[in-house]
């Protein structure tokens, strides 16, 4: 059995990191990065059409009429 290569072996190539599904929180697949399933995709769009991602805004005192 051939011996596996040290971490360093290719010092050129970058180091590939699996981020985790920003939904679940399991590994994210390539089919689906950043996410772990089509399900997840699924979620992460719905939360965005029906306004449950938001952007914190502070109103200014001059918007007041």
């Amino acid at each position: 059995m051939p011996a596996k290569p040290p971490e360093d072996a290719n010092p050129g190539k970058a180091k590939q990191v699996t981020k985790s599904c920003p939904i679940c929180g399991t590994p994210a697949t390539e089919a689906s990065k950043p996410f772990c399933s089509e399900r997840c995709r699924d979620v992460d769009l719905n939360r965005w059409l029906s306004d449950s991602y938001r952007i914190p805004a502070k109103q200014d005192d001059d918007d007041t009429d």
